[in-house]
């Protein structure tokens, strides 16, 4: 999955965005998040206002493009109005602050002249940037002196001729992304190009392009503000939920555009399990799902070092190429121990063979109980693809049932609400065997398995309707059985999700791994 990088970038100044009141509203006062049975057709958060915010549910909000531009364009202002300087150098100074306001405007009064420096600014004025011929001006960088040559320069006072700063900048934004820190040519110099400046030496197309990467800084440097991964969609996602807080919470979101991810590692709904443990499951899969049921056929491991050894020959007299331990393929006892019995082992009573094949056997559960909720998790990964075709086709069956049925489009909505929770039941499903493989049992386990086969049950039992022919689909009998599985696979998975998020909240899990330990959130526990 993703590499041991942050998941969210942090800046030193800003408080933490989670407060310790019990409700968990960590957007202010407004309270945004799903609804307690949330409807998988909306892909956006709904303002629940008067219900209780349930327990897997976060805050967050959806910006527009045009939103994250009226944001920049705001804080813009404000620091133009009370710095007096222009817009251009207040956005340089405020996108090297990251557009922390209060850090800017501190750091500002005390220490302007080294504020100005490190955002790359000059402490001297000038009029408006321009393109100027000089008499006698010959380029650094091309040597060309030509007479009527235009030439440019920032208020750092270097000057390059018009073509070879064209160069510069087409290299700089076309060709590595860079925007918010465009630096003059000249060697050593820190001076940032403005976006006046720019907009005077390049096309409107790279323009377009510069004002782009610029959107994109603003919200990478944002701690709060995350895009959508969705292919082509631009908006973007407000949730103030931290990296320390991945422990105790698990933040999915969704987009307007109807793609849910979690805030925190930017991955496809993964509810239940926390994103750390999502990582460890992911490179587990990575590493031993595809060669798992061929290990446990035909490998041993060494009963000295525990390396995987596979027997490539008749011979039982086996060495470990690791450790050098010489011992026997069928008892996995000391070779020296076995005298002349070189091809047919007798020497099960062996101590040295007893230890090792417990040792063995041990490895062997371990691989087993990988393998059970390997095995588990993979089918529902592939049932939820399978189940996402399906829904393609949805629309096709519901027009064909409005036909034979005599049903109007409205009354044929439920195949499709049946497809989407389908989907959305798959996926819960999906996480719940990463999310038990890494639990330590007791009690809780217990109701945890019951919730998880009470929703696996109704998944089944709704999938084997939903797959019945169309015929069939236009008994009133069988829609009304569906719109009832329907509404009890929604609630079942609500449940599961209610009871693992709170106890995750309250760390009343147990881990088998290492695992951050959660600071857990006042309230009482929930089981069902």
């Amino acid at each position: 999955m993703d590499t041991d990088d942050e998941f969210m970038s942090t800046v030193s100044s800003e408080d933490d965005m989670l407060p310790d009141d019990s409700d968990n509203d960590i957007s202010g006062d407004d309270d945004f998040g799903f609804d307690d049975e949330p409807d998988p057709d909306l892909g956006i958060q709904q303002d629940i206002g008067q219900n209780k915010r349930a327990p897997y549910d976060v805050s967050f909000r959806v910006y527009e493009p045009q939103d994250i531009q009226q944001q920049q364009d705001v804080l813009i202002d404000e620091v133009n109005m009370i710095l007096n300087i222009s817009k251009e150098e207040s956005a340089i100074l405020l996108r090297h602050f990251r557009w922390n306001k209060e850090r800017l405007l501190e750091q500002y009064m005390d220490h302007r002249e080294k504020a100005l420096e490190a955002a790359g600014l000059s402490q001297t004025t000038s009029a408006p940037p321009k393109l100027e011929v000089i008499p006698g001006f010959c380029c650094d960088i091309c040597c060309e002196d030509e007479e009527g040559l235009q030439s440019f320069a920032l208020k750092c006072g270097h000057r390059f001729c018009v073509d070879c700063y064209r160069h510069y900048l087409g290299q700089k934004i076309r060709e590595e992304g860079e925007a918010a820190r465009i630096q003059c040519p000249a060697e050593g110099c820190n001076i940032i190009i403005d976006a006046r400046s720019l907009d005077l030496l390049v096309t409107a197309e790279l323009t377009e392009r510069y004002h782009k990467l610029l959107n994109r800084t603003y919200v990478e440097d944002k701690e709060t503000l995350k895009w959508c991964p969705a292919p082509d969609c631009q908006n973007a996602i407000e949730c103030g939920i931290k990296k320390k807080d991945l422990t105790r919470i698990v933040p999915t979101v969704a987009c307007s555009c109807s793609h849910r991810f979690c805030f925190g590692c930017i991955l496809n709904d993964h509810q239940p399990a926390p994103c750390e443990l999502v990582k460890k499951w992911l490179k587990k899969c990575a590493d031993d799902s595809e060669t798992a049921n061929w290990i446990s056929a035909n490998t041993k491991e060494c009963p000295k070092c525990n390396s995987t050894i596979e027997k490539n020959g008749g011979c039982n007299h086996m060495t470990c190429r690791k450790c050098k331990h010489e011992f026997c393929w069928m008892c996995m006892g000391l070779w020296s121990e076995h005298g002349t019995s070189w091809y047919n082992c007798n020497r099960f009573e062996e101590k040295s063979g007893t230890d090792a094949r417990d040792a063995q056997a041990k490895s062997r559960v371990s691989l087993e109980r990988y393998l059970h909720y390997y095995n588990r998790y993979a089918n529902h990964e592939q049932s939820a693809r399978l189940d996402k075709d399906l829904f393609a086709k949805t629309e096709k069956k519901m027009v064909q049932l409005q036909k034979e049925s005599g049903m109007s489009w409205i009354e044929v909505q439920y195949l499709s609400a049946a497809s989407m929770a389908l989907q959305t039941c798959r996926q819960t499903l999906m996480w719940t065997y990463a999310f038990a493989f890494y639990l330590a049992r007791n009690n809780l386990t217990t109701i945890f398995e019951d919730n998880q086969k009470d929703l696996e049950l109704a998944v089944e039992s709704l999938s084997e309707m939903f797959e019945k022919p169309v015929t069939e689909l236009a008994d009133s009998r069988l829609k009304v059985d569906i719109m009832d599985k329907t509404s009890y696979c929604n609630k079942r998975r609500i449940i599961l999700l209610d009871d693992t998020a709170r106890n995750l909240s309250e760390g009343k899990w147990i881990f088998n791994v290492e695992f951050s330990n959660p600071t857990p959130i006042s309230g009482p526990s929930s089981r069902k």
